[in-house]
């Protein structure tokens, strides 16, 4: 029987060693580990002038900026200042239901909206917070600016900071 549990073992750690090599840790850490937070992706803005806060950053801070995109879907017009692997987002009301006015309302100048973290599988990410006891804003994703689905967490449960997570 100690024969058979030690060639057991043997066995088990040189197929585990084995697809460490083959596959990488990431691989095998997916194997136990269903979803992974990745990097910062984006800090949002919320502007009380759009127009304004991109000629800003292209003009004195020599930033690319991208082009303006509405979604009315979330309630923003949006526009990207693109800084290497990283971006700011800036925010502006789209439509009378508009998240920002609200925010805006309370803070005339603007300021920083929440932050953005990646997430490599934003369902499992989804079903791990709310098992912690962290609310999430909506009970299903929704696609983001970026084209890829999306969800809020409440910020009361994230140390006062509104979080979004996107799947890459």
């Amino acid at each position: 029987n100690t024969n058979t549990n030690t060639n057991t073992q043997t066995a088990t750690t040189t197929i585990m060693f084995g697809l460490i090599l083959r596959r990488g840790l990431h691989s095998m850490r997916q194997m136990w580990m269903p979803w992974s937070l990745g990097k910062v992706n984006h800090v949002a803005i919320a502007v009380p002038n759009l127009d304004e806060s991109i000629k800003f950053y292209k003009d004195s801070l020599q930033a690319d900026v991208s082009g303006k995109e509405d979604l009315p879907e979330h309630g923003v017009t949006t526009a990207f200042v693109n800084l290497g692997d990283t971006k700011i987002e800036l925010l502006h009301p789209f439509g009378e239901k508009s998240p920002i006015a609200n925010f805006l309302e309370k803070n005339k100048d603007g300021g920083i909206h929440h932050i953005c973290l990646e997430v490599s599988d934003i369902n499992e990410a989804i079903k791990h917070v709310k098992a912690k006891g962290i609310r999430t804003l909506g009970n299903e994703p929704k696609i983001g600016a970026h084209g890829k689905p999306v969800i809020f967490l409440h910020p009361k449960d994230c140390n006062g900071v509104l979080t979004e997570l996107e799947e890459v």
